[in-house]
């Protein structure tokens, strides 16, 4: 167990876990992504009747079993007659963790304490009681590192306490509450928990509750599957048979929704979930209730992952498959984690006569197949020709060329392609990529000498930006919403030697009920011909887009390419 939720106490415990920018507001809807919500809390979304991990911070272990009687009331109990009772970690649906010292052995442990309302049935009492013995029976079988181990179990007054080891560490829950995780991070934590199904499916085991706050990260680079409260285990009598409902609803998969009998699939799935939710910052099935989460899990199709690409973007859109029949199995996810964290191929690099132009780096199959002259001439002509200032495409992008505006956008490979719609009477030349949550968009406009009766066309690219500069002072209804005085960083550009201009603006949407922060960045160019390109990329002002919105600029600005002089 961990003190799930803590503050930092001492130097053991992790703080960063390759975090990227933090996650929106607990509760509020993300702003951006119109499929999902915000992965913390959520208007009324009712607690899971599995044994949460806890969240409250884990109190300094106290110096004497008196300290601890005034620090947590229950503090200095024996358990079992050897588990005497330090601190409390936190509780969950069904329990309330401490930090324990065996006495017998002289070592630190965790212990459960069952914690059943009075109320409840007789039945129904008996029925938890049984499912924390079920936890402590699937977890002490399984062998595994990245399985908590089961020490003990102590009858107290007939209700089970279950002993186990105390992982030094937070939860990837609590974690994820303070940034996302790189891929590399949460391909690390796929594979770890990965393991762990691999061997609670192998003894017939099913999990059932797989979700960040049942995900241990602890000293070592070790990361831990625990709280296998809810556990199904072959052979075994169902506890839910009767109608109850247990799971987190956002992590359960459709085929338990609709009260199929589950298989491993079913938490191959809620991993999924998980790498989607640790590295995207949004959980894609959350909604406000239990009702509507439900339903997003049986229908809603949830934006492709932005942040994860390449093998990690496979595993996850390939275990969010409905149909568990057509999604990826442990062999095919583990190939493709690994792929993940595997060290890039070896490289050589070619600087260009003189130390112009950039570098490249060439794979070794590349120099085995080609000779060294033949490829460095050819890829000295694409480089200089074909995109004059560009490095190599990041992974996952492609070029797209687009005929009627001569020119080839270079954009995510999954952005989706938008055109206007062909009328007589318009004179209008552009085309937009947009990624699937609608939270970026790369557009190229063209405005054509011939067509420009109006002297929309300035004298020069940075003559363009000024005066668009100007517009968008003067007029609060330029574009989307926009208010008065939005902020501009306007700057003088090259393209192919010759004047370009750039503008960066920052503004927030003039809504009363829900404004929005929006930055813009903008590339101007004029052609020998008087043609007006101008590229703009948008994307949040604010928020975990912001960052991508940026980067997704920066290349697609730096690998624009013109057909015309």
């Amino acid at each position: 167990m961990s003190n799930n939720g803590a503050a930092r106490h001492g130097a053991d415990e992790p703080t960063s876990f390759a975090l990227q920018p933090p996650n929106p507001q607990a509760g509020v809807p993300h702003p951006y992504n119109p499929y999902a919500t915000s992965a913390q809390g959520g208007g009324g979304q009712p607690q899971p009747s599995a044994p949460a991990q806890p969240q409250s911070p884990a109190p300094a272990q106290p110096q004497d079993p008196a300290a601890a009687q005034q620090q947590s009331p229950g503090a200095g109990r024996l358990i079992g007659g050897r588990y005497r009772l330090i601190a409390k970690l936190g509780h969950g649906g069904m329990g309330t963790v401490w930090r324990a010292k065996d006495e017998m052995v002289d070592r630190e442990v965790a212990v459960k304490e069952p914690r059943i309302p009075d109320h409840l049935p007789e039945r129904e009492r008996a029925n938890a009681f049984e499912r924390m013995r079920r936890e402590a029976r699937a977890a002490a079988r399984l062998d595994h590192p990245s399985v908590v181990n089961v020490h003990d179990v102590a009858v107290v007054d007939g209700q089970p306490w279950i002993v186990m080891e105390l992982v030094q560490g937070r939860s990837l829950g609590s974690v994820l509450q303070e940034g996302t995780l790189d891929a590399r991070e949460a391909a690390r934590v796929g594979l770890a928990v990965l393991g762990a199904l691999e061997a609670a499916h192998a003894a017939g085991i099913l999990h059932r509750d797989v979700k960040p706050d049942n995900i241990l990260l602890g000293r070592h680079d070790r990361i831990v599957l625990t709280d296998f409260g809810i556990a199904q285990i072959e052979g075994e009598t169902n506890l839910t048979d009767t109608g109850g409902f247990v799971g987190s609803p956002e992590y359960i998969a459709p085929e338990r929704v609709l009260g199929q009998r589950p298989g491993p699939a079913s938490d191959l799935w809620s991993l999924g979930v998980v790498l989607y939710a640790a590295t995207e910052g949004v959980s894609p099935f959350r909604r406000s209730n239990t009702p509507a989460t439900l339903q997003s899990v049986l229908n809603a199709t949830p934006a492709p992952p932005a942040a994860a690409r390449g093998p990690l973007a496979e595993v996850i859109n390939g275990l969010l498959q409905k149909d568990p029949a057509r999604r990826l199995n442990a062999a095919q996810v583990r190939t493709r984690l690994e792929q993940v964290l595997a060290p890039p191929a070896p490289t050589q690099v070619v600087q260009f006569a003189g130390g112009r132009g950039p570098a490249l780096r060439l794979g070794r199959k590349a120099w085995l197949g080609l000779g060294a002259a033949v490829v460095a001439a050819a890829v000295t002509a694409y480089v200089l020709i074909v995109r004059p200032f560009a490095g190599p495409l990041p992974e996952g992008w492609k070029t797209r060329h687009e005929k009627a505006l001569a020119a080839t956008l270079a954009v995510p490979e999954e952005y989706q392609r938008e055109v206007p719609e062909r009328r007589s009477f318009d004179r209008t030349h552009w085309v937009a990529y947009r990624d699937w949550s609608g939270s970026i968009t790369v557009k190229l406009d063209l405005l054509k000498k011939s067509e420009d009766s109006g002297g929309r066309i300035k004298d020069s690219a940075a003559a363009q930006m000024y005066d668009e500069n100007d517009s968008f002072k003067k007029s609060g209804d330029y574009s989307l919403d926009m208010p008065k005085d939005p902020k501009t960083q306007p700057r003088e550009s090259t393209y192919r030697g010759r004047q370009a201009a750039e503008n960066t603006i920052s503004y927030t949407t003039d809504d009363r009920t829900r404004p929005k922060p929006v930055e813009l960045r903008i590339f101007y160019y004029k052609t020998t011909g008087g043609d007006l390109y101008k590229l703009t990329v948008g994307y949040p002002g604010k928020g975990d887009f912001t960052e991508r919105g940026r980067e997704v600029a920066k290349t697609a600005i730096a690998n624009l390419d013109i057909d015309r002089p």
